[in-house]
């Protein structure tokens, strides 16, 4: 616990050929506003026969953002949605009452070259009353976003609303998530620019909150705007993000999310008992855990 919240470390954890360093949800910490889950993918190599391949698998009562900072994905699901991620770009996926999805590495990628992949996959749990709408899909591209510069920091508004913008991106609830990257050292002013707790994951360099140095592969997390300076070092890359809490608690097993157990356990069998819409084409399938998280 810092002077100006709690710092958490990634955790690493294995998703198949791919590892990752997951941040929320954490004992101390369940979400931050409406997000409840946030995996930081890589940096990492992609070799040749180890391509990532998430295979067909299922959500409810969420919305899935997933933005790449390396490389690109291939994102398809069961409403129909075929839709290439490149770096800048954004996925929003609306599960609502139930959708399946799959994300890989491009075909034409597939060639034995190495890249690099990087990104992040977070979920945002929907408002209680929304949770089971019908799913949607949206794609924003980066040259879209909101961007702006000050001094030798740029900013990029991914989703939500912050410094007086709102990005096209429609999300379902008061939130914020903008990228920042600065040349020189940068005192950041969040006071009045943001609304809900706020979170704070260091892609890149370190942040100074409060007299504590907090470097690449943490995230800071603040219940409030009205906190003490933070200073960007030289060269820091974050992801700033947050929004208003829910009243109500989330429940999470799996890949589900919502304010109602009964509703998680109708989900876990729905998927046991193969009832869930199925991605066209696709004939994976992740089998249900026996411990969900």
């Amino acid at each position: 616990m810092s002077n100006q919240g709690l710092i958490i470390e990634e955790r690493s954890r294995d998703i198949g050929d791919f590892l990752v360093g997951r941040l929320i949800p954490f004992r101390k910490k369940r979400m931050v506003g409406p997000f409840i889950f946030i995996d930081h993918m890589g940096p990492t190599t992609i070799k040749k026969g180890h391509y990532m391949d998430v295979d067909q698998h299922p959500h409810i009562g969420l919305s899935t953002l997933t933005y790449m900072l390396d490389g690109e994905l291939m994102h398809e699901d069961s409403i129909g949605t075929h839709q290439r991620i490149s770096p800048g770009s954004v996925n929003w996926m609306v599960a609502g009452k139930g959708v399946t999805h799959t994300e890989r590495t491009p075909n034409d990628l597939r060639d034995g070259s190495e890249f690099i992949a990087h990104g992040y996959q977070i979920w945002v749990a929907l408002p209680k009353e929304l949770e089971d709408i019908a799913p949607e899909f949206h794609h924003i591209n980066a040259s879209d976003l909101p961007s702006w510069k000050d001094k030798e920091t740029t900013f990029r508004l991914i989703a939500g609303t912050g410094y007086g913008k709102t990005s096209p991106l429609p999300v379902h609830s008061e939130l914020f998530m903008i990228e920042i990257k600065s040349k020189t050292a940068y005192e950041l002013e969040i006071k009045g620019q943001l609304r809900g707790e706020i979170g704070i994951c260091i892609v890149k360099g370190a942040i100074i909150a409060c007299n504590d140095r907090i470097e690449n592969g943490n995230m800071l997390v603040s219940k409030t705007e009205d906190s003490c300076a933070i200073t960007l070092e030289p060269n820091t890359h974050i992801l700033l993000f947050g929004g208003v809490p829910f009243p109500e608690e989330r429940h999470i097993y799996w890949n589900f999310v919502s304010t109602s157990k009964d509703k998680i356990e109708t989900a876990k069998q729905r998927w046991k008992n193969h009832e869930f819409p199925i991605v066209k084409g696709d004939d994976t399938y992740v089998p249900l855990p026996e411990i969900g998280f």
